[in-house]
């Protein structure tokens, strides 16, 4: 038995060994706690940039998280209103006959209520049911559906408002707005089933659309994966914006560091479907199909009764008359029908163009319509400039730069991606100054709350810029429908577009900007539809910007 001195003794002699075991412990702790520190910031702060992460891996198909952030209560209910009606569940595997096929489908023009005939200003409903490939009727809602109502002989349209009842029936309402003939079209854009799947994919799938860039440093590069969300299963950069909070990442490079990054570009497309889902993007089938009428499609409408109505109708932003758009409400729209016209209104001023290649398009059109505008050669990316064009005898600038990623371009150079609130931050403004911006389309892959904080830098740099140059013109190019393959439709769909259409308009609520309604100039109008309009609307969209900057006298 030892005594207490031998048990002094022996703790003496182990205590260096119990110390070594107990600060190499201590040690591990505080190790942890600062990767799981460091991990924190990664996911919910996102303040530093050029700045290394190592995170903990995934599960190699977990859903990748996008939105970074929690709802704010004004977020929350932004997206609660434009919340789309629930869809079906699919079954495994997809059975295509019970889905909604527009060749078993129909509207029919319901009479005038009051009976008689249709006069101008009254409001023309048709009712539109779907049915499925057996020819049953739908008893469900969640089909996307567009409607105009169009007479090409008299260079007439109008975009038409659905709505939907939930049950397989929908309404289509037109504003009636000229004499004569007036027909009624109606599009099925998707079955219901297939916004089932569009929505699965964003929030699955928000990397599908992949993007690269290139880092170098001497004789050494490496080519890494990018994108807003990235799954953590390695090292990251973070190109987080310090001034505006908008995310970046790119997979770190083995032998390089951050700082080395020198362009970006788009990579490959993935679809991401489960199968039989392409069955419901097939051109011709259920995708971009017109419905038949069951009776006549088309009305004859008289001159307007002299019967006041008192009542308030939602209208659309306007229509087209003898191929020329008229605005209904705000700004007259003056047709400037040559190249002096254009470059009198817009002598003395400078035109700032910042978005997509659908920004880009207006810069090309003012560029070839006006001789006297000479494009600078900058040597810039094709895609993504910066472009710029002078009429040095009438002091006119016009500028282009395409939004910062995710842009989906060729080649561009990673210290010419500029997010446009920081570089509308650097301009002072004034009664010659028009800043004009259209950014939607790289946007369709992300859930909504994405392109809403994107909006949301926007809208911030455009009050400052109110605020100390108010008389500076803000002019806004919503998006628009396009021609739909299965690539498009997963990547950059109508749906895609009219949700984040929504979200623009109530953005900009309560500020002094104005729109181009592209959505309405292209639904309404009787060309295809197209990512890039036809010359026809864009001259159309050019009116409705230059009557902005110069307003009728008499408007």
């Amino acid at each position: 038995m030892k005594t207490g001195v031998g048990r002094i003794r022996e703790i003496g002699v182990c205590f260096p060994k119990i110390a070594a075991i107990f600060f190499f412990l201590v040690g591990s702790v505080v190790y942890m706690l600062r990767c799981n520190i460091s991990t924190l910031e990664f996911q919910n702060k996102m303040t530093s940039t050029f700045t290394m992460l190592r995170v903990f891996p995934v599960q190699k198909h977990q859903p990748v998280n996008c939105s970074h952030q929690q709802l704010s209560p004004e977020e929350r209910r932004l997206l609660d209103s434009i919340a789309w009606p629930e869809t079906p569940r699919l079954p495994v595997p997809i059975s295509l006959k019970t889905t909604s096929d527009p060749a078993h489908s129909t509207f029919t023009i319901l009479p005038v209520r009051a009976g008689g005939q249709w006069h101008v200003g009254d409001e023309l409903e048709a009712l539109i049911q779907i049915g499925d490939f057996h020819g049953r009727p739908k008893h469900f809602g969640g089909d996307f559906l567009v409607a105009r109502l169009h007479d090409q002989t008299l260079g007439a349209g109008v975009a038409g408002r659905v709505v939907d009842h939930l049950n397989g029936y929908y309404t289509a309402v037109f504003p009636l707005l000229w004499e004569g003939q007036a027909q009624v079209e109606v599009t099925l854009v998707h079955p219901s089933e297939a916004i089932t799947v569009l929505h699965r994919l964003n929030m699955e799938h928000p990397d599908r659309v992949e993007f690269k860039s290139l880092f170098r440093s001497g004789s050494v590069s490496e080519t890494m994966v990018c994108n807003i969300c990235l799954p953590q299963n390695q090292p990251l950069c973070n190109y987080t914006d310090l001034h505006t909070g908008e995310p970046w990442f790119c997979y770190k490079p083995r032998n390089l560091n951050c700082e080395t990054r020198i362009s970006h570009y788009k990579g490959r497309v993935s679809q991401n479907l489960m199968a039989k889902e392409e069955t419901l993007f097939e051109s011709g089938v259920n995708m971009k199909v017109s419905i038949h009428a069951s009776g006549p499609d088309k009305v004859t409408v008289l001159p307007k009764e002299q019967v006041p109505d008192s009542t308030v109708k939602p209208e659309p932003a306007g229509y087209y008359y003898q191929g020329a758009w008229r605005a209904l409400g705000g700004t007259t729209v003056h047709q400037f029908i040559n190249a002096s016209a254009i470059s009198q209104c817009l002598t003395d001023k400078v035109v700032h163009m910042f978005g997509d290649s659908t920004m880009r398009q207006w810069f090309e059109h003012l560029s070839r319509v006006l001789p006297d505008l000479k494009v600078f050669n900058l040597h810039s990316s094709m895609q993504c400039g910066p472009f710029m064009a002078v009429d040095t005898a009438r002091n006119i600038l016009v500028k282009f730069h395409c939004h910062a990623p995710p842009i989906r371009s060729y080649t561009v150079s990673s210290i010419k991606l500029s997010y446009v609130a920081n570089a509308l931050d650097w301009l002072d403004g004034g009664s010659n100054t028009v800043v004009v911006f259209s950014i939607w389309a790289h946007f369709g892959t992300y859930p909504v709350e994405v392109y809403l904080r994107r909006l949301q830098s926007i809208r911030k740099a455009v009050q400052r810029l109110l605020d100390r140059a108010p008389d500076t013109l803000v002019v806004i190019r919503t998006g628009n429908l396009k021609a739909l393959t299965l690539d498009v439709a997963l990547s950059n769909s109508d749906w895609y577009s009219l949700q984040r259409d929504k979200v623009l308009r109530d953005m900009f609520k309560g500020l002094n900007v104005h729109l181009v309604d592209a959505w309405d100039m292209v639904l309404a109008h009787h060309l295809p539809h197209d990512l890039h309009p036809p010359p026809p609307i864009i001259k159309n969209m050019i009116d409705v910007l230059l009557s902005y900057i110069c307003p009728p006298k008499n408007g």
